[in-house]
């Protein structure tokens, strides 16, 4: 049974939780998992998620990567655990969490630089990754000939390669099992949206849902991806996140079959990874603008105009391409800073955030999942310290840049 089939269980109408997660994707889900983990199942947590189908989920609509390239430590070891995690999903979900395999594929990731202070900053992004053991190595052009012979390298100062701990997955097998293992210890999952947060004395008290229902909580955690904004204005806070759109293309190019390519992120404005025997391919608009929360509408025009110009010529094989498929997904973009924020608000400390991570969720849920549950079930972070991803960067005007967006 699919993800897509799955009915919610019913629900006890239990009018208390300890914690209440708005949003049951992978980062809601990852938060339920942690806390009825951590909490040994005495966490009563409930996740109301609005389509436990997951079709416009940023998670489902995502091409599923994860790699250790990031100029920030903390994005680092947030992505070096999720990695530890999908490799080892079974041991962390056990038999509850279903089928043990992600199916991950290490071919890596290949950023190139085309101008020297592209090249600079690979350079000192290298040596931070590289202490914190990802094996990133810093290929000139003809290291980069060698072992990419498809590649047109004319105006290439610099690659950056991560030859393992780097790759991509099976996006829906992890939010099918954290939430598999999460409801096995206990957590509720019901199909419900949040329109209100109740608040006293400055901090919030519980929920209102759109069946009328209100529920009673310790904690809320917004997990809500790019509805996030809305569910912080709940309670009466605001966060720089919005939905972005971006489109997704599925290729074949019967004149090029690289299976072990790594993922190509190319100077130019677009990215590259072979998907069996086709490749999938996408860019960041020269438009991004936010989108209405209901826009999944694919930018049909970007591949001809935007992507396969500059895709033929960085690999002339490419000359011959058709579109096989294409979709949209969303970005839940922090246009402050394009980091996440994660943990509570000074003024609502049992209001936790897990939003704005800005392409990035799917990869950061393991980690920002167990940070958040140790902030609630302990009051600090204790496995991964993620103070510098708090929304007191914001407040203070005092953005954490992330170099490394794709």
């Amino acid at each position: 049974m699919t993800l897509g089939q799955l009915k919610e269980a019913p629900v006890p109408d239990r009018k208390s939780y300890d914690v209440v997660i708005a949003g049951g994707a992978v980062m809601g889900s990852a938060c339920a998992y942690w806390l009825t983990r951590l909490s040994g199942g005495r966490a009563r947590v409930l996740v109301v998620e609005p389509d436990p189908g997951y079709a416009r989920a940023s998670t489902a609509l995502s091409v599923a990567s994860i790699r250790l390239q990031f100029s920030n430590p903390v994005n680092i070891e947030i992505s070096r655990f999720g990695l530890e995690f999908i490799r080892n999903i079974s041991a962390y979900l056990g038999p509850a969490g279903g089928p043990g395999d992600l199916g991950l594929r290490e071919n890596g990731y290949l950023f190139l630089a085309g101008t020297e202070l592209q090249a600079a900053n690979m350079r000192q992004n290298r040596d931070i990754q590289v202490s914190l053991g990802a094996e990133t190595e810093l290929l000139d052009r003809a290291a980069l000939a060698a072992r990419f012979p498809y590649l047109a390298l004319g105006d290439v100062r610099l690659g950056s390669f991560g030859p393992r701990h780097e790759g991509w997955f099976d996006n829906m097998g992890l939010l099918g099992g954290l939430r598999r293992a999460a409801r096995a210890a206990g957590a509720d999952y019901l199909q419900d949206s949040v329109t209100g947060i109740d608040a006293a004395d400055g901090r919030v008290t519980g929920v209102l849902l759109a069946s009328g229902r209100r529920v009673t909580a310790g904690h809320v955690v917004n997990a809500a991806g790019t509805h996030g904004a809305g569910v912080a204005r709940m309670a009466g806070l605001d966060i720089p996140v919005e939905p972005r759109k971006r489109t997704v293309f599925l290729i074949d190019a019967p004149r090029t079959k690289h299976p072990d390519a790594p993922l190509l992120v190319d100077h130019t404005g677009f990215y590259l990874r072979p998907e069996g025997d086709h490749w999938i391919c996408a860019t960041v608009p020269e438009d991004d603008p936010p989108v209405d929360h209901d826009d999944f509408e694919p930018r049909h025009w970007e591949f001809e105009d935007e992507i396969w110009p500059r895709l033929y010529a960085r690999a002339p094989e490419f000359d011959a391409v058709k579109v096989l498929r294409m979709w949209a997904g969303h970005y839940s973009f922090n246009r402050f800073d394009a980091n996440a924020i994660v943990g509570p608000h000074p003024d609502r400390p049992n209001f936790h955030f897990a939003n704005g991570f800005s392409g990035h969720g799917l990869q950061q849920a393991p980690a920002v999942g167990r940070g958040v549950a140790e902030a609630i079930l302990y009051g600090e972070f204790r496995s991964l310290d993620l103070s510098e991803l708090s929304i007191g960067r914001i407040l203070a005007n005092r953005p954490f840049r992330e170099k490394a967006i794709v």
